[in-house]
């Protein structure tokens, strides 16, 4: 349970502080200038990618797009939420998170932001409920697929764990933790069908 923690955190983590550019990325900046452009260009950029670190790096910038609420007040919330969840204040963290939700129901981070909180408070069909939002507005969203696998693997769904794996890696193939996971979780259920 100690590495399942260890592993969500950091995947939330990643998710909220995303790694600056570095000027000499192997990967070109995107050039696209409205913010669904450039994330279709990261995302393309990103299956591409065969260097796990510059895929990290566009993974980031990805992150940094998906953190842009387009509201200051919104924003506001998303780091008191942060400091709470830093601060293990799981309930204030929601209460901000709720208002994030009602205020702006559009803002695809304001739903995983919440997931994970769910999450790190075992209300899995909450989370799951989170994740479901997320993924309706932002379908490639892989950090919302990391935590929906999470919770199959956790409440012992191998399968659909599995399957949720997959699809990060449809979508993000150089993330080692989810080519880990598909490796063992693939292992697993060929020895139970033994």
């Amino acid at each position: 349970m100690r590495i399942l923690f260890a592993f969500f955190a950091a995947l939330f983590l990643f998710g909220f502080a995303p790694l600056p550019a570095q000027a000499d990325d192997a990967v070109a900046p995107p050039v696209a200038t409205t913010r669904e452009a450039r994330l279709d260009q990261l995302f393309v950029d990103l299956k591409r990618q065969r260097n796990e670190k510059a895929a990290e790096r566009i993974a980031a910038r990805i992150s940094h797009e998906w953190s842009q609420s387009g509201s200051a007040s919104i924003d506001l919330m998303m780091q008191w939420s942060q400091k709470a969840i830093e601060d293990k204040k799981f309930d204030v963290a929601l209460d901000f998170l709720d208002q994030v939700v009602t205020l702006q129901p559009a803002y695809a981070e304001g739903w995983n932001r919440r997931a994970t909180v769910h999450f790190m408070m075992n209300n899995f069909g909450k989370s799951m409920s989170d994740i479901d939002r997320t993924l309706q507005l932002e379908p490639r969203h892989f950090g919302a697929l990391s935590g929906l696998a999470q919770i199959m693997a956790v409440t012992g769904h191998k399968q659909s764990a599995l399957e949720a794996w997959q699809r990060v890696l449809g979508i993000y193939p150089m993330m080692r933790s989810a080519q880990d996971q598909v490796g063992t979780l693939s292992e697993e259920l060929a020895g139970e069908g033994i």
